[in-house]
């Protein structure tokens, strides 16, 4: 019997897995759709989700409980003042896998995590910004 296994360990220890999620969770909050392997997207549609309904109560034991699973300070802060409004009145379902294809170099399985509703614009807005910083310093 399987008792028990329900989730993907993705051969990784229990830590590298805390913390390649808190990273992709941060990653998705930030650009609201990023590419990875259909096992991992699938791994990490409910964690997020359970931070949209975080950020949907948007208290302070939310926000402290937020920041215990998301590593940087802007990922909650965007989570709590972006996504937690724009899904107040959505019951769940705030997150969607789509299947990509396959990895060029080892035939993985590929998906798309996106959220539902999402801002186009928000891709890559902060390395636009980050590049715009750059060039205004150097001219």
């Amino acid at each position: 019997m399987n008792h028990g296994a329900g989730y993907r360990r993705l051969n990784r220890t229990h830590e590298h897995r805390k913390a390649l999620f808190a990273n992709m969770a941060g990653s998705l909050i930030e650009h609201e759709q990023i590419k990875t392997t259909l096992p991992k997207a699938k791994e990490l549609k409910p964690i997020v989700e359970k931070l949209i309904t975080l950020a949907k109560r948007g208290d302070l034991h939310a926000r402290r409980q937020a920041a215990a699973q998301l590593k940087q300070d802007k990922h909650v802060a965007r989570l709590f003042e972006i996504l937690g409004p724009r899904y107040k009145d959505r019951n769940g379902g705030c997150v969607r896998v789509l299947k990509a294809g396959f990895r060029y170099g080892d035939m993985a399985p590929m998906a798309i995590i996106e959220l539902v509703d999402r801002d186009t614009s928000a891709k890559g807005a902060g390395d636009r910004a980050r590049v715009e910083a750059e060039e205004a310093a150097e001219g």
